[in-house]
């Protein structure tokens, strides 16, 4: 039945190593399971007990439904950069509800699962240079990072802003928890280095027993204000009430309190974000695995496109941010997973990871902060593949301000707009019209209209 239904032979594969590939890709993006409700319940209040099951089930709809419908090796979850635009943008600077929030996450994978059904989601892609999507990729890290130390404590406010914190001020506490996120940056960088199967998810784990351990010896002492706790007092769970707190709350909001034009700009925003994010991340993986065909197109792109919009909408109604294709599948592709089989065993393995949701939302944000850093430079290393050269300074000026003004304006968002803006401009003013595209003249001036009226 496996044969017929995933076409193992035909793909030069096996049960046996499909299932590898699914541990494999499992456990390298389990990390998500204790990022994203540290960083959506920081940035809006919300549950993290509800998270962490949304985000279980939504990874398990979603990679389902890669398996079935693209038989491609593809794992989803909620997306890095999405949550933290959705957690410190959407709901923090712009102050709207997580219920607003989720409510323009839904409405976002309603229009990708349109745009997925005809070639409009292809067409938005090739529109943006390529030198700008890299720069989203680099800008996006950037920004991930720096919330990374700002949940380690690492970054604190100053008179220049921001600057570093003084380890020895309250050392049992937030000086403690700082110098061991400086640990756990260490731990998971030499494991990646040495390429070691869940680098990021094992130095979470070895930043929170470490955490733990000073807690028992009373080098870490917490205050049960902002410092809790980091010892958990369950394991296992199967009360899965918590998910009522957020299941089916996007569509609880007062649309008469949402500013029509501000929430279009959310909506686009996770569009734009996520269109990338997705396009980039499966194109990138299947070159790796060698799926493309003569012309460097994935034949399945259609129902993988589809698969990943119907995650985000479900996703969005069970209460967690935009769910997308994650680029740790390139480690299950590395082990030789080449079907949706090895999609199958990673999505199940989410399924199986709601019960220990008590384990999962008791490890602290000091832990999960080397993860975001390190997240971070994986995305930076698209700079590489940034042409800074003479003859291609209106492309590169334009990446240059997207990637500075996602971190400097604490926006996903901004640094697109900034981007977009910028690259028009330029080629416009220095007689290069011709290389922008007229979907990014409109692009241009709706952001242009937007800073001038909101």
């Amino acid at each position: 039945m496996l044969e017929k239904i995933f076409k193992l032979k035909q793909n030069n594969t096996s049960v046996k190593t499909e299932v590898i590939a699914g541990l494999t890709t499992f456990m390298t993006m389990a990390y998500i399971l204790a990022v994203n409700p540290n960083i959506l319940s920081d940035g809006t209040g919300m549950d993290k007990e509800a998270i962490l099951i949304a985000t279980c089930l939504a990874s398990f709809i979603g990679t389902m439904c890669m398996a079935f419908m693209a038989n491609l090796p593809f794992a989803l979850s909620a997306g890095l950069g999405l949550n933290a635009y959705f957690a410190y943008t959407v709901c923090g600077e712009m102050g709207y509800s997580w219920q607003v929030a989720l409510f323009a996450v839904f409405v976002e994978g309603i229009i990708f699962i349109v745009l997925s059904l005809t070639n409009v989601r292809e067409a938005i892609f090739d529109a943006i240079p390529l030198n700008l999507k890299k720069a989203v990729s680099v800008g996006i890290g950037l920004f991930i990072a720096f919330i990374g130390l700002q949940n380690a404590g690492l970054v604190v406010d100053s008179s220049t802003l921001v600057t570093i914190t003084d380890f020895t001020k309250n050392f049992h506490t937030a000086g403690i928890t700082a110098l061991l996120a400086v640990i756990g940056v260490f731990i998971t960088a030499i494991l990646y280095i040495k390429r070691v199967k869940g680098s990021i998810l094992i130095g979470i784990v070895s930043t929170w027993v470490l955490g733990i351990i000073c807690e028992l010896t009373k080098i870490y002492v917490p205050d049960n204000e902002s410092f809790f706790s980091v010892i958990p007092t369950r394991f296992v769970s199967f009360d899965f009430s918590a998910l009522g707190k957020t299941f089916g709350q996007c569509f609880n909001l007062d649309f008469k309190a949402v500013g029509i034009v501000n929430f279009i700009i959310v909506v686009f925003a996770f569009l734009f974000v996520d269109l990338f994010d997705t396009l980039g991340t499966i194109i990138g993986v299947s070159t790796k695995a060698g799926m493309l065909d003569e012309n460097g197109k994935l034949p399945n792109i259609k129902p993988a496109l589809l698969s990943d919009a119907i995650a985000t909408s479900a996703g969005a109604i069970l209460g967690t941010s935009t769910t997308t294709t994650f680029v740790e599948s390139s480690a299950g592709v590395a082990e030789g997973g080449r079907t949706g089989l090895t999609a199958v065993i990673t999505g199940v393995l989410f399924l199986v990871a709601v019960i220990f949701s008590p384990l999962f939302i008791t490890i602290p944000s000091f832990a999960t902060a080397p993860a975001l850093i390190m997240v971070g430079f994986l995305m930076f290393g698209a700079i590489t593949d940034i042409k800074f050269t003479d003859e291609n300074l209106t492309e590169a000026i334009p990446a240059y301000l997207c990637i500075i003004a996602m971190p400097l304006f604490y926006s996903i968002s901004e640094g697109i707009s900034v981007g977009i803006i910028s690259y028009v401009l330029l080629n416009l003013v220095c007689g290069k019209a011709k290389k922008v595209k007229p979907l990014l003249y409109v692009l241009a001036v709706l952001f242009v209209l937007k800073y001038i009226f909101l």
